[in-house]
């Protein structure tokens, strides 16, 4: 066997049974989770999001650069404050080989927006994400329109995140079908889905070529994808370096001269839009007293994290919103104290410290370990317990359906938008989807309502500063930092530029 029949047959082996030898045009991208769904309508995570919109297309894009362009629609009218007209592109084609109408983007929208659509009674957990839309309508054949129930200024925002898919398709395989199959607009089409294991794509050869403002325009470059699924990040890295994947996500900043070092490969990094946080339960024994929540926030050296684990690669914040968001301002500083973390501690009742748990998920391990150890020397005893992420999700996101069980999670929230519609009122408004914390102030959830619908601009963000002012003085959560995505990516690959949304996007992307 020569070196190269080596090479393939190692990395067939390493991405598991694809085909006898991987082939020549095969991107490997080195995956921290796997999809939770192939549903378009019925999910709730970023990663899941990536692999979808590789496979589907929205009304809506954003370019590498976050500026909202036209996809599957071929213009945007707002007609009125409440009213935006979408004319649709012609000659789309689903994967079946069907085209794409009118009547299929309004069925799309309608499974989120409508109460019980996708069936059995079910409404899609993304139906907030389109905030108060009335209806959608088909007028003129080919032009879709959405209605508001009032002034929505982030409609075009949002629209991104949501794909269309098939009426017929769906109507013959139902919500439970669309789960494991697919028939979309996108760039690649389904191979297998191996649960745990891998997604393969192969290139849809009859792609209508994608939004028009982003170059190039036409089917996809490589022939297939694979997301191979990796939890850990050593194994990711390792993968990399071997040349048996060619992206990898969630490069950890420890790994960055390592890569950086390594012949074949480089580190790529963007801006990210995730705000990380820890979630203190705000219904449990201990935080639910304010000096208990002080004194963690005293406790965490931030600078000392974001250089030690991240390399420096982030942005402290002191409020839940991103510096690059909307309405973001500056906030008064829970300054690393650990003698004031102790007295607050003792102040509080608990002189001798508490013991606690904090539920992370494993590719977070790492950074929740040394955020714990911070907190163990204040003496808010911190054990880290590592768990899947759905198992976590129905923990902490119970939206208010019954009392909290855990101490603290280390978590985050993406804010793809940059507006704090998409992530300041799920987490901070009362029993809303995203508030692990189980935190309720009235007066911030009517300036969260309130900001929503404002179509003046100053007084929009005035609202968002004053809620950030007053969450900043209750401190349900430990506002962390805000990361730079982090990338290692092999040196074959071209044409791919790594988004703030952490979207991967492998339209474009070649293999040299």
């Amino acid at each position: 066997m020569t070196n190269l029949q080596r090479l393939l047959l190692a990395s067939a082996m390493a991405i598991g049974p694809v085909a006898p030898a991987a082939y020549a045009a095969d991107l490997v991208v080195g995956f921290t989770l796997d999809a939770d769904t192939l549903d378009p309508a019925n999910h709730r995570k970023r990663e899941t999001e990536t692999v979808i919109r590789n496979l589907y297309d929205g009304l809506l894009t954003r370019d590498p650069n976050m500026v909202v362009v036209p996809e599957i629609a071929e213009s945007m009218t707002q007609v009125s404050p409440t009213v935006y007209d979408f004319k649709i592109r012609a000659g789309i084609k689903f994967h079946d080989g069907t085209m794409m109408t009118a009547e299929d983007v309004k069925f799309s929208l309608d499974r989120v927006v409508v109460e019980g659509a996708m069936g059995n009674g079910q409404t899609s957990p993304r139906q907030s994400l389109m905030g108060p839309v009335a209806s959608v309508e088909v007028v003129d054949g080919d032009t879709v329109r959405i209605t508001l129930k009032e002034p929505w200024p982030i409609l075009p925002a949002m629209l991104p995140n949501q794909q269309i898919v098939s009426k017929a398709f769906v109507e013959r395989v139902g919500s439970e079908g669309l789960a494991t199959e697919e028939n979309g607009t996108g760039p690649f089409r389904l191979v297998e889905w191996r649960k745990g294991e891998s997604i393969i794509m192969e290139r849809f050869p009859e792609y209508y070529g994608g939004a028009t403002d982003i170059a190039p325009v036409g089917p996809a470059c490589v022939d297939r994808v694979i997301f191979k699924i990796i939890p850990e990040s050593a194994s990711r890295v390792a993968a990399l370096l071997a040349g048996d994947v060619h992206i990898i996500n969630e490069l950890p900043a420890f790994s960055i001269a390592q890569v950086n070092a390594n012949s074949g490969t480089h580190v790529m990094t963007v801006n990210g839009t995730r705000s990380f946080f820890v979630a203190m339960n705000l219904e449990g024994e201990y935080f639910d007293d304010p000096l208990v929540r002080q004194a963690a926030a005293h406790a965490i050296d931030k600078n000392l994290l974001i250089d030690k684990i991240l390399g420096g690669n982030a942005a402290p914040i002191n409020g839940i919103l991103s510096p690059d968001a909307f309405g973001a301002s500056d906030l008064p500083v829970y300054g690393y104290d650990p003698e004031m973390a102790k007295k607050l501690l003792a102040d509080a009742g608990f002189p001798n410290g508490i013991d606690v748990v904090m539920d992370t998920e494993g590719a977070f391990k790492d950074t929740a370990e040394a955020i714990a150890s911070l907190l163990t020397k204040v003496g808010i005893r911190t054990t880290v317990a590592v768990g899947e992420s759905a198992q976590l999700t129905s923990k902490w996101r119970l939206q208010g359906k019954a009392p909290k069980t855990g101490d603290m999670y280390f978590s985050s929230w993406g804010n793809g938008s940059l507006d704090p519609f998409d992530i300041f009122t799920p987490t901070h408004r009362t029993n809303d989807r995203g508030n692990s914390a189980g935190y309720s102030n009235p007066a911030v959830d009517a300036l969260l309502d309130a900001a929503a619908t404002e179509l003046d601009v100053a007084k929009r963000a005035g609202m968002y500063r004053e809620a950030e002012l007053m969450i900043n003085a209750d401190l349900p959560y430990l506002y962390l930092w805000v990361p730079q995505d982090i990338y290692g990516v092999s040196d074959r690959l071209s044409g791919w530029k790594p988004s703030a949304d952490s979207r991967i996007n492998l339209h474009d992307a070649c293999l040299n």
